[in-house]
């Protein structure tokens, strides 16, 4: 079966993706143009915007020769032209609609766990379910709750296993008491793939759920024994100050942190008490509890280090940020005297090497102030690592004294070179 899957390289998509491609289906993957080819090589991809596609004119030239559609495309946060409404309600349903006009009757719509009034996410996953089933199309409308993968993570699933690594302690927010019912990513993948061998599985709405019933503590410690960690000492952390720091991260960041984080955290995420029954009898699909799921993948090097670099990475970033904005502000402030006194035997004119002192600083500055703001971010740690080479190059050959400066030496430009190349390497741009 010819599938076409919106969202493909996300991280419930991809695993979607691999399930369709394991059982052999054709998968079609319809992402950003920016973004093709960069993840399953070997697949057919399409390009496409959510956040512009919101015609069905835009999606019937994308249909042809598809027999099903998923769509798994989901932002967590508003972003420019990346809202809500556009996201998750107008492009799906301009999409669902050209189905029906294509006559691709099966299409299956990966939704949220969760009511209307846990926020903006949820609620306008639900309203594009909901003009989903309007429709006259074989719909099948999948909630899933948590989704962890213990090969891989990404988004809120990466942040929680961060949390879980800590050196020496756990912070809970509350008291961890908040309870969840995870479930596996590769079951997620198995459940759409059951779906489309079942057409009679249709106009059904179904919560995919994990077995076990966990509190967050006892999900976090999971996932700490499973990292090899020691024990950890327990923190509270009072719900006001997780609500401010899921506010500061939905303002300032743009990783999972945000608001609909905080609500997860604080409401839990629950499925009905017959969800798993129901998955089983639609379906035929025994979910796996995370024990279980964890014992059939063990953990490797490389999980233990994003585990622990999750949250290093950042404060590394904003320690690069305010370190260049810092010399912005001193080479600015420094007199002009001074500047020149410091490279008295150079080989550029006083005016000249002046002019230059101040066009790094306003550099400096620029460049801080983006590394900050995270705006396009590669391109700015690049331009760092290229200016700090340079700088170090430059001053390391005019004036070789400063090499060994204890008041400023050019040595210790070289860990700033390594944390910068260490940064651009790990800057995540899917």
């Amino acid at each position: 079966m010819r599938i076409l899957v919106t969202g493909a390289y996300g991280f419930i998509g991809a695993h979607i993706v691999a399930a369709l491609t394991a059982a052999g289906h054709e998968v079609v993957c319809a992402v950003r143009g920016a973004r093709l080819d960069t993840r399953f090589p070997g697949l057919a991809a399409v390009a496409c915007d959510m956040a512009r596609d919101v015609r069905s004119e835009d999606w019937l030239p994308r249909l042809a020769g598809v027999e099903a559609v998923v769509n798994c495309a989901g932002i967590l946060r508003e972003r420019g032209a990346d809202t809500f409404a556009a996201v998750h309600e107008q492009a799906p349903l301009a999409l669902f609609r050209a189905c029906a006009q294509a006559g691709v009757r099966r299409a299956i719509q990966l939704s949220a766990l969760g009511h209307a009034e846990d926020g903006a996410f949820i609620a306008s996953k639900h309203r594009g379910d909901s003009a989903l089933m309007a429709l006259e199309l074989d719909w099948l409308v999948l909630r899933p709750s948590l989704v962890y993968g213990a090969r891989g993570s990404y988004g809120g699933s990466s942040l929680l296993r961060a949390l879980a690594g800590l050196p020496g302690l756990l912070p809970l927010p509350g008291r961890g008491g908040q309870r969840l019912q995870p479930i596996a990513a590769e079951d997620v993948g198995a459940a759409v793939v059951a779906a489309l061998a079942r057409p009679a599985v249709a106009r059904d709405v179904l919560e995919l759920v994990g077995p076990d019933v966990l509190s967050l503590r006892d999900y976090l410690l999971a996932w700490r024994r499973w990292l090899g960690f020691g024990r950890a000492r327990t923190l509270a952390v009072p719900a006001p100050l997780v609500r401010l720091a899921c506010a500061l991260g939905e303002h300032l960041g743009r990783g999972p942190l945000g608001n609909t984080m905080a609500r997860m955290l604080e409401r839990g995420n629950l499925g009905a008490a017959d969800a798993v029954d129901r998955l089983h009898e639609r379906l035929g699909l025994a979910p796996r509890s995370l024990q279980r799921a964890l014992a059939e993948a063990p953990s490797q090097v490389q999980d233990r280090w994003h585990a622990r670099l999750y949250f290093g990475l950042p404060l590394l970033r904003v320690s690069m940020a305010l370190l260049w904005l810092g010399s912005g502000v001193v080479g600015w402030l420094t007199p002009p005297a001074d500047v020149l006194a410091a490279a008295a035997d150079g080989l550029l004119p006083a005016p000249g090497l002046l002019a230059l002192a101040r066009a790094t600083a306003s550099a400096d500055l620029l460049l801080g102030a983006l590394c900050l703001l995270r705006w396009r971010p590669r391109l700015v740690l690049a331009l760092m690592l290229a200016m700090l080479l340079g700088y170090t190059v430059a001053i390391g050959t005019a004036w070789p004294v400063h090499w060994l400066d204890p008041f400023g030496g050019l040595l210790k430009n070289l860990p700033l070179i390594a944390a910068l190349a260490l940064l651009r390497a790990t800057e995540e741009h899917r």
